[in-house]
């Protein structure tokens, strides 16, 4: 009788070594001054330090069917910064720093170069958002998973004092809206995305979209990553920082009233800012409703902070709405 090995099923360790060995120095080059032991322990160690009553702040996320597009087009190096900052921007709204990220990777095929090229992008985003990546878990499902095909997901670890939590206890009426940019889609709707772009109009990526991207690279821009960006705005302007919104599955309409108290809604001037050519383009080619885009995608929009009126002007970004008495959200403008 023919001798079986773990690798005749579909599981290569030695190809697990290889990826390990590839994706170290990337993995280290994120680490904090807490960070304890290296890479391929049993668990990630993290030194909590220089915090009076600190607050963990904790999110997991994945990158849904944005994937399927990075298969169709065999190109993995941004994906992983979906994963982070899906993970980051939530509790960055908080008012939580990343600490650190851990990831877990499932392929079907364990193929060194290609795990190699998605944990860069999960490195690089890790770097950029000031977070340490201190661990993570790559499994080989042979059978599961077709060969090229992955899934995605990981959590972040945050902290913030007990007395700069962000909550929507500060929110009040008359507090103003301040909408910062998303880099284009992020990692929301996908599933829609995909029935208009690939279903509906029959692409397959590779149109032009712009003088110097196609169409299915649009499509892959990562997520942007926030905490670079709020977090010192949290550190100068404290609690006149009111509320913080990330913009994700659910848009306007669903995120929004997450973080008002009881009590208070908001409205949305469209117009205050320039929805990008790709939410016009899927709008038109699927005939969206437009409620139905701002519930879906972030338009433009990745994270809004609600503030006290008075330092409204002193921020960059786009004015967009403010909080008002009542309930819900109401859009008004748009050229949708």
């Amino acid at each position: 009788m023919t001798q079986l090995t773990y690798k005749d099923s579909g599981v290569d360790i030695d190809a697990g070594n290889e990826s390990v060995r590839l994706i170290k120095n990337f993995v280290r080059a994120t680490y904090r001054e807490e960070v304890l032991g290296d890479i391929g322990g049993f668990g990630g160690l993290f030194a909590l330090k220089n915090y009076d009553e600190p607050i963990l702040v904790s999110g997991t996320d994945g990158v849904g069917t944005k994937l399927k597009i990075a298969f169709m087009l065999n190109k993995h190096d941004t994906i992983g910064q979906d994963a982070v900052a899906m993970c980051v921007n939530d509790i960055l709204v908080c008012g939580a720093e990343p600490l650190f990220f851990l990831d877990y990777l499932a392929v079907g095929k364990l193929e060194p170069a290609q795990v190699a090229e998605i944990v860069k992008g999960v490195a690089a985003a890790c770097k950029e958002s000031g977070c340490a990546l201190i661990g993570g878990e790559t499994a080989e499902m042979s059978g599961f998973y077709p060969a090229g095909e992955y899934d995605i997901a990981g959590f972040a670890v945050g902290v913030v004092e007990k007395k700069n939590l962000v909550t929507p206890a500060r929110v009040k009426a008359g507090d103003i809206l301040i909408g910062l940019p998303s880099s284009g889609l992020h990692s929301n709707g996908f599933s829609l995305v995909r029935k208009i772009v690939f279903e509906r109009m029959k692409f397959t990526g590779d149109e032009k979209f712009s003088d110097d991207k196609t169409l299915g690279e649009e499509l892959l821009t990562p997520t942007k990553l926030y905490p670079a960006t709020v977090l010192p705005l949290i550190k100068k302007f404290g609690e006149k920082i009111h509320g913080l919104v990330h913009v994700t599955g659910g848009g306007f309409y669903d995120n929004i009233p997450r973080a008002l108290p009881d009590g208070l809604g908001a409205t949305i001037d469209a117009d205050s800012w320039r929805v990008p050519k790709i939410f016009k383009l899927l709008q038109e080619w699927g005939n969206v409703p437009r409620r139905e885009m701002f519930r879906t995608f972030n338009c433009g929009i990745g994270m809004i902070l609600i503030v006290d009126a008075e330092i409204a002007g002193d921020l960059a970004g786009y004015k967009i709405g403010k909080v008002v008495e009542g309930g819900g959200v109401e859009i008004f403008g748009g050229n949708f």
